[in-house]
C-alpha cells in the first residue's frame, strides 16, 4: 500500500461516520414475551448518502426510523451522531438534536391544520430561536423553490396531497438539516405527486444533504443509491449502486438546549389564540365558566362592600366616639318612667378629663302644627351640645344657646323631615311659629338631613328644643331619658367610660344605669359586615374554581386531540419545556381573557344593582384580586394537562390515531 492511500485511510478513520448504529436492539415488553422490533442491527450511513429501508410491515423499519431520528433510544446497543453517543443525551439535547440535524417528512404530512402553510414550515425555526421575520423570510422561500410560492397563505385544507407533502419537506428544510428522513413520503400520493416528490428528495441529495427513505416498495426505493432490507428486526441486506464517494460532509453537531423564556412565551401567546379561534365554541363554552366565576366576585364583593359601607355611615350618623348614658342597671328593664339620671349627672360627667361634650335628653312624642297642617313628631329636650355629640350639622337658621336653656326659651330646630311636612312649598321655617300643644315656639334652624338609622328609624323626623323648656311645657318631671357624652380621643374611649361609670356610682350610691360604647357596636357592625363579605366571596370563589375544573377538563380533551401536533412538535425540535409552557399558556390565556370579560360583567352588574337602589362600593382590589384569582386558576388548572402533554413519548404520539 502506498503512503497516499495510508494518510487516505487515517483520515477517513479520524473523520466519524454521520450515524452509525453497533449491535442496536430494541425490545418491547408484551405480557410474559418480548417483542423484538430490532434484534442487533449494526449499520452506518455517510453524510450525503441516499438510503432506502425496505421491509415489510411489522419488520421494525419504522423503529429503526425513530431510532435513527432520535424520536426513541434503543434498548442496548450504542448510537452515535456524528460521533456523539445518543444515550448519553438529555431530553432536551435530544429535542436540539433533532432541531437542528434531522428533518422529517411523514406519510401522512402530519401538518396543523389550523396555521397555513408558512406556519407550517416555520415550526423547527421557533424551536430553534429564529427571530419572526427570518423565519418567515425562509420558509416563503422554500415554498417558493417547492413551487408553492402562490400557496404559502393557503391551510392544509386548501392543498391538495402532493403539495402538503411539498410542505412537509419545505418543514424538514427549514433548519438546513443534514438529514431528511422519509417514511413513506409517496404512500398517501397519486403515482404522478409520488415521483414529484422522489424528485424533489434525489434533487435534495445531489445538494448534499443525506436521505433516509422508509417504504415497502421497490420501485420507490430504487430512487435511492443504497437499497437495505429488514425483516423481523434484522438487516438481511445491504446494497449499494455505486461505491462513489458520498457528496456531503458531517457538520459539527450542537447539543446546547435552547432556552429563552420570554420569546418561547410570546410563541406560545400566539399559537394559543390560533387554538382557541380554530375551536372558537368550545372556547367559548369554557370561557363562560372563568366569566361567571369572576363575574360573580366582582359583583358580590361590590355588593357587599357597597353595604357595609351603607352601614357604618348609618353607625357613624350617630356618633362613633359617643358613650350613651342610660338609666336602669343590669337586668332592670329601661322604661320612659325611670328617673334614675337627671341634669346634674350630665353636669358631672362634664368635668371628666377626655369629655368634649355633654347632652342629656329627654323625649316625648306630641303634635305640632303649622297653619291647617298637623304633624305628629319626637320631640327632643336637650343641651346645645346635642348637635356637636352627633356631628349633626344645621341646614339654615341656628342651634338654640346656653341663654335659651337658662331661660326657657320657647325656641326650637326641625328635622328635615318634620320641615318638609309642616312647609311643603319649600319656604324657609326659619323665624316661623309652629305650635307644641298650642303653645307657639319660634323656630331657629333647621337640621341637615341626616338619613335613616341601621335599624331604619327617621333620624329626620324630630324637633329639638331647649331641656329646661322641655321640662316647664311637655315632659313634667325633670329626669333625662339618656346623657350622650362626646369623646375628644377615641382611643381613651374605654379609659373615659369607666370613669363616668365610677363618678355616677359615687352619686348615685348604686349602679342603676348602662353605659353603651357606639364604638363598639361600630366594631360589631364592621366585624358582622366583613363575615358577609367573605361569605359572598366564598360562594363567588367556589364559581371561579367550577370555572377552573372546567378549564382543565377542556384542556385534558385539547391534549387528548391534540396528540398528534405534540408529536410533530417533538419531532421538529420542540423540549418538554416548550409543551408544557404552550398548554399551560393556553390555559392562561383563556382564563386571562376570561377573568378581563369577567371584571368588566361584574362591573357592569354591579352598576345595574345600584340601578335598582342596591349600594355598592367599585373599588380596583376586587377586580384585580379577581383577575388575578382567574389567572392563577389557569397556571394551576393548566398544569396538569400540559404536565401530560409535555411527557408524552414522541413515537407513541405521532401514530395516535
Amino acid at each position: 500500500m502506498n503512503k497516499p492511500q495510508r494518510a487516505q485511510e487515517i483520515v477517513a478513520k479520524a473523520v466519524p461516520a454521520l450515524l452509525e448504529l453497533r449491535d442496536v436492539r430494541r425490545l418491547y415488553p408484551n405480557g410474559d414475551t418480548v417483542v423484538r422490533a430490532l434484534d442487533g442491527v449494526s449499520l452506518t450511513i455517510e453524510a450525503g448518502e441516499f438510503v432506502a429501508i425496505m421491509g415489510p410491515s411489522g419488520s421494525g423499519k419504522s423503529t429503526l426510523m425513530n431510532i435513527l431520528g432520535c424520536l426513541d433510544r434503543p434498548t442496548d446497543g450504542t448510537y452515535r451522531v456524528a460521533g456523539h453517543d445518543v444515550s448519553g443525551l438529555s431530553l432536551d439535547e435530544l429535542a436540539a438534536l433533532r432541531c437542528r440535524t434531522f428533518g422529517f417528512v411523514f406519510q401522512r404530512f402530519n401538518l396543523l391544520p389550523q396555521i397555513t402553510a408558512a406556519e407550517n414550515v416555520e415550526i423547527p425555526a421557533i424551536y430553534a430561536g429564529r427571530p419572526k421575520s427570518e423565519r418567515l423570510a425562509r420558509a416563503r422561500e422554500l415554498l417558493t423553490r417547492l413551487g408553492l410560492g402562490d400557496r404559502t397563505d393557503h391551510k392544509p385544507t386548501e392543498l391538495s396531497g402532493g403539495q402538503q407533502q411539498r410542505v412537509s419537506i419545505a418543514r424538514a428544510l427549514m433548519n438546513e438539516a443534514q438529514v431528511v428522513l422519509a417514511d413513506e413520503p409517496t404512500g398517501a400520493l397519486d403515482s404522478h405527486s409520488g415521483e414529484e416528490v422522489l424528485a424533489l428528495l434525489k434533487e435534495l441529495n445531489a445538494g448534499g444533504r443525506t436521505v433516509l427513505l422508509i417504504t415497502h416498495d421497490p420501485n420507490v426505493a430504487a430512487h435511492a443509491n443504497r437499497v437495505i432490507r429488514i425483516a423481523d428486526g434484522k438487516i438481511v441486506s445491504d446494497e449499494r449502486k455505486d461505491a462513489g464517494i458520498p457528496a456531503g460532509a458531517v457538520r459539527a453537531v450542537s447539543l446546547e438546549a435552547r432556552n429563552r423564556f420570554l420569546p418561547d412565551l410570546v410563541e406560545a401567546t400566539k399559537m394559543a389564540l390560533r387554538s382557541m379561534r380554530a375551536n372558537i365554541f368550545r372556547t367559548a363554552l369554557t370561557l363562560l365558566g372563568v366569566i361567571i366565576g369572576v363575574a360573580a366576585v366582582v359583583a358580590m364583593l361590590a355588593i357587599g362592600d357597597g353595604s357595609r359601607q351603607q352601614v357604618l355611615e348609618r353607625i357613624s350618623a350617630m356618633g362613633t366616639n359617643l358613650l350613651v348614658v342610660r338609666p336602669g342597671g343590669a337586668g332592670v328593664r329601661t322604661t320612659g318612667n325611670n328617673v334614675s339620671l337627671v341634669e346634674e349627672d350630665a353636669a358631672a360627667i362634664a368635668e371628666i378629663e377626655n369629655v368634649g361634650v355633654v347632652s342629656p335628653e329627654r323625649s316625648t312624642s306630641s303634635t305640632v302644627r303649622f297653619g291647617n297642617i298637623d304633624y305628629q313628631t319626637s320631640i327632643q329636650g336637650a343641651w346645645p351640645g346635642f348637635t356637636t355629640a352627633r356631628d349633626w350639622s344645621l341646614a339654615e337658621g341656628s342651634m338654640f344657646s346656653e341663654a335659651d336653656v337658662k331661660s326657657y326659651a320657647p325656641v326650637i330646630v326641625l328635622g328635615r323631615t318634620v320641615a318638609d311636612n309642616l312647609f311643603p312649598n319649600g319656604e324657609s321655617p326659619v323665624g316661623k311659629y309652629v305650635l307644641v300643644k298650642n303653645v307657639p315656639f319660634e323656630v331657629s334652624g333647621v337640621l341637615a338631613r341626616k338619613g335613616a338609622t341601621a335599624w331604619g328609624t327617621d333620624q329626620d323626623d324630630i324637633v329639638l328644643m331647649p331641656l329646661s323648656t322641655g321640662y316647664m311645657r311637655l315632659f313634667g318631671r325633670r329626669f333625662v331619658n339618656s346623657i350622650t357624652v362626646y369623646v375628644d380621643d377615641v382611643g381613651r374611649i374605654a379609659e373615659t367610660e369607666e370613669a363616668i361609670k365610677q363618678r355616677l356610682i359615687e352619686r348615685h350610691r348604686a349602679e342603676d344605669f348602662r353605659i353603651r360604647n357606639t364604638a363598639s357596636i361600630l366594631e360589631t357592625a364592621v366585624a358582622t359586615q366583613q363575615t358577609l363579605t367573605i361569605l359572598l366571596g366564598s360562594v363567588a370563589a367556589i364559581s371561579l374554581l367550577v370555572g377552573g375544573i372546567g378549564v382543565m377538563n377542556i384542556m385534558l380533551v385539547s391534549v387528548t386531540e391534540r396528540t398528534r401536533e405534540i408529536g410533530v412538535r417533538m419531532a421538529t425540535g420542540a423540549r418538554a419545556g416548550n409543551i408544557l409552557l404552550q398548554f399551560n399558556t393556553e390555559a392562561m390565556v383563556v382564563c386571562g381573557i376570561g377573568g378581563i370579560v369577567g371584571v368588566l360583567l361584574g362591573i357592569g352588574v354591579a352598576l345595574v344593582c345600584q340601578w335598582f337602589g342596591m349600594a355598592i362600593v367599585l373599588s380596583a382590589v376586587p377586580a384585580m384580586m379577581a383577575f388575578s384569582c382567574a389567572f392563577l386558576t389557569g397556571l394551576l388548572f393548566g398544569y396538569l394537562p400540559a404536565r401530560k402533554a409535555a411527557h408524552m413519548d414522541p413515537v407513541a404520539a405521532l401514530a395516535y390515531e
